[in-house]
């Protein structure tokens, strides 16, 4: 998994790096197939239950899961990318949310945030802890700056299959929930809101909004649970 993972982390790198204002989102899936293509892995999400791309683009309000197409990527937006990759049978899955260009206080402000809410997730997730300990971590940091978190959605454990138990909700009450275990692989992604935390679905299918059109931010990593700190498997 740890391969796998470095692989999401370089193809993020790249997509990352590739954000520019007057491109189309699937631009950017053209990229991570070529990425894909060059590190000897296979997408994960392409063909998953018929998502038809290999990553997953959501600009502003989107939440999560747009498929990328011909929406023209502008200045001041935000732009979340989701991605997951099978090396040798195993996953990786992560998520990072960019500014493009000059974007406004409050939406730098977002990103920040639910990025710093993941880092809070990811020092909760220690052998013996509980799953609720991640979500109060999440929840806690993010509400305390003003923003609110997604509870629709949540992160998963992640081995061989992309969605494994147990769900790992961005919310929650210390001391409840599964014990976490050595040895145990799970993704972390918190999904935070300027608004309120509620989500429509798109007509699509796929794509999921604020349901009030607020700007929303998306992080994830992939992490395993040692008997210290936990061991970020999606970084460079």
């Amino acid at each position: 998994m740890r391969i796998a993972g470095r692989i999401v982390a370089e193809v993020l790198h790249v997509l990352k790096n590739s954000v520019q204002p007057g491109m189309k989102t699937k631009e950017l899936d053209v990229i991570a197939e070529r990425e894909l293509k060059r590190l000897g892995a296979k997408a994960s999400f392409k063909g998953y239950y018929g998502y038809p791309a290999s990553v997953c683009v959501s600009v502003n309000e989107e939440i999560v899961h747009g498929i990328p197409g011909d929406k023209i990527i502008n200045n001041g937006d935000i732009v979340s990318m989701d991605f997951g990759t099978i090396y040798d049978g195993f996953q990786g899955d992560a998520a990072l949310t960019v500014g493009v260009g000059d974007i406004s206080p409050k939406a730098a402000e977002l990103v920040r945030v639910t990025e710093e809410a993941l880092a809070a997730g990811i020092s909760a997730a220690r052998d013996g802890a509980r799953l609720g300990d991640i979500g109060a971590a999440v929840q806690e940091y993010a509400e305390s700056r003003g923003f609110s978190v997604v509870r629709e959605y949540t992160g998963h454990g992640i081995g061989r299959q992309m969605h494994e138990d147990p769900l790992i909700p961005n919310f929650g009450i210390r001391g409840t929930g599964v014990e976490l275990k050595k040895g145990m692989t799970i993704a972390i992604e918190p999904m935070v809101n300027i608004g309120d935390w509620r989500t429509k679905p798109g007509k699509d299918g796929w794509v999921v909004y604020t349901a009030d059109g607020s700007l929303s931010a998306h992080f994830e990593h992939t992490i395993a649970i040692t008997d210290g700190e936990p061991e970020v498997l999606t970084v460079l």
